[in-house]
């Protein structure tokens, strides 16, 4: 799917989330940063793209994605979701 169009929003998420299944955390990084770019995610993708960058030590950029995730999750109705989010900003700051 992504060869006939590099920007289909599902192939970008399912590629991403076969690349942390793999522990490919770069790919999977600049895969998430270029789908989260260009579309609506309801949180899924912010939670994936926060795990990678933890992975790699980028310990900034994952709260920064856990809080865009918070917006996101709230905005579409997942308090849950949101919730697990500031959980995992607690302990990154703890």
């Amino acid at each position: 799917m992504l060869a006939k169009d590099p920007t289909h929003a599902l192939a970008q998420f399912g590629l991403a989330n076969e690349l942390v299944k793999a522990e490919s955390f770069g790919e999977a990084r600049e895969v998430l940063t270029s789908y989260l770019s260009a579309h609506d995610d309801q949180g899924s993708g912010y939670r994936l793209l926060a795990q990678s960058c933890e992975r790699l030590g980028l310990t900034h950029e994952a709260r920064d994605a856990y809080r865009l995730g918070v917006q996101a999750a709230n905005r579409h109705g997942h308090p849950g979701m949101a919730q697990e989010f500031e959980d995992r900003l607690d302990d990154l700051d703890g």
